[in-house]
This record gives structure tokens, sequence and C-alpha cells, in this order.
């Protein structure tokens, strides 16, 4: 209970922090938020993260990129399972041509991976939300993209963080990965991805896109972040 409290109350202190420097101005700060909880096998993670490094390098999301106002985005990538473990793979970086979208993916091809116990999404939207108090980097529009293949287990509920994200201009998009088998025992979750419209996502323009398993994920994610850095507004889930 003192675990929970301490990760949600940090978010008011977020809130309340100011600074006086001076940021570098881009279209968008992105925090990708990423499952490696045990559910997700050694062959399910390698597509997983093969997802991101074939999506990020896209003709498609680097024409998002350098289709805004700034023609440059911030990107931040984390890991996270339980409530023990959040942790950043690759930190700000400046995504603002087809080079720079590249070094960034060759960094996340090349970065170790873990799998830890637990799922706890309010953490990592907590620890995601931190991300953006000394990034840098100053917006219009600040996003968390949440992917993930189960429901919160551990931790402060994904509900109450998210809505305490949003009322401070943050957006949590979400990218549910449903399995049709079973989870440690446990029978497939068929109702995931209204776990995720009702309790994750959050924010003005938020939404979700559904991966309807790991062989299906860059697809998905593609589609995503398209969508997120076109800054695309819809609250209806859409199917990749």
């Amino acid at each position: 209970m003192k675990r929970r409290s301490a990760l949600v109350g940090s978010l008011a202190a977020m809130a309340a922090a100011t600074t006086g420097r001076a940021d570098t101005p881009v279209d968008l700060q992105l925090v990708l938020a990423v499952d490696v909880s045990r559910s997700i096998d050694e062959v399910e993670a390698e597509l997983q993260r093969r997802g991101y490094v074939e999506a990020l390098t896209s003709d498609r999301v680097i024409d998002a990129i350098l289709s805004g106002e700034h023609r440059r985005i911030a990107l931040c990538y984390t890991e996270w399972a339980g409530t023990h473990y959040q942790a950043v793979v690759i930190d700000w970086s400046v995504i603002d041509s087809a080079a720079g979208a590249r070094r960034f993916a060759e960094k996340l091809a090349e970065a170790p991976r873990q799998s830890q116990s637990w799922t706890a999404i309010g953490a990592a939207l907590v620890h995601a939300g931190q991300r953006f108090e000394a990034s840098g980097f100053t917006s219009k529009r600040r996003v968390i993209d949440v992917s993930g293949d189960g429901r919160t287990n551990d931790g402060p509920p994904a509900e109450i963080v998210r809505d305490k994200l949003a009322a401070m201009g943050i957006v949590i998009n979400g990218l549910p990965v449903m399995m049709n088998r079973t989870n440690f025992g446990r029978p497939p979750d068929l109702t995931l991805d209204k776990y995720y419209e009702e309790n994750v996502i959050g924010g003005p323009g938020s939404f979700m896109i559904v991966a309807d398993n790991f062989d299906h994920f860059g697809r998905a994610v593609r589609t995503k972040l398209v969508r997120e850095i076109s800054s695309i507004e819809g609250t209806l889930p859409s199917q990749a």
C-alpha cells in the first residue's frame, strides 16, 4: 500500500515541478512503454522488439515525423513489468530524419532484453509520465504509448494513474496484444482490449490499436506510430 501511494503521489510532485531552462521545441514527446513481463516468451519478445525496430525505420513513420511544424519528435523507450521494474532502455532522443530513426532503431536492436514478474500498468504509466519532467524538450503534445499482453495485477490501478496523467495534459494510447493461448495456466484474456479501452487509454484524442498476436505486432506498431505522430484524432478502438 505504501509503495502504491508513493507511486501515485510522485505524479503530484511532477505536476508541481517547474523549470527555468530553455527547452528544444519538437512536434511530439513520445514515451514508448513496453511490457516485458514473463507472460511474454522469448519468441514473442523477439517479435515485439523487432516490431518496434522495423516500425521506427519505415517510410510511413519517417514521413509522419517530417510532416510536423518542427519536422522532429523526441522519443524515449522504456520497459516495464511489476512495480519493482521500470527501466529506460533508450533515453530521450531527437528523431528528425531517416538516419536519426535508424540510429535509434540500431541502439534498440542491440539493447539487452530482460524478463520480469508481474504486470503493473499503473506503475509503468507513473514512470513514463515522470520522463517528461526533465526531458529537455517542449511540445504541444505529450504521449505515452503503452503496449502489453495482460491487465494490471500489481501496483496502483491503471485507471487512477491514467486519470491523473490525463489531467496534466498527457495522452495515453494503448496497444493490447490479444493472445489466444493459456497464460501460466490461466485461460486467454479475450477482453483485454476492453480493459485497455476502459482503464488504460485516456486524454484528448486517445486511441488504441489491437494486435491479434505478436506475429501481427509490427504492423500494429507501425499503424499506431503513424497515427499518433500525425496527431490523427480518434477515441474509438481501431484494428491494425
